[in-house]
């Protein structure tokens, strides 16, 4: 249970994680209209394939993008 907690606590102090495209994999994505993620799901828009869609890959930092 203690494993559940500290998951919680790294969520709660860690910032918005970049956000890419599930078609390409671009980080040229955007969130469109005002409602959406508030009133509706957010809908998404990638400036480099063209998708548009609900889903978007959130990015990871891993221990070899520290290092660099």
């Amino acid at each position: 249970m203690s494993s559940f907690f500290d998951a919680l606590r790294n969520l709660k102090h860690s910032g918005p994680m970049p956000q890419a495209c599930p078609a390409c994999g671009s980080v040229r994505i955007k969130q469109q209209g005002s409602l959406n993620g508030w009133l509706l799901p957010p809908v998404y828009a990638c400036q480099q394939c063209g998708y548009v869609g609900n889903l978007v890959l959130e990015l990871e930092e891993t221990e070899d993008d520290e290092h660099k």
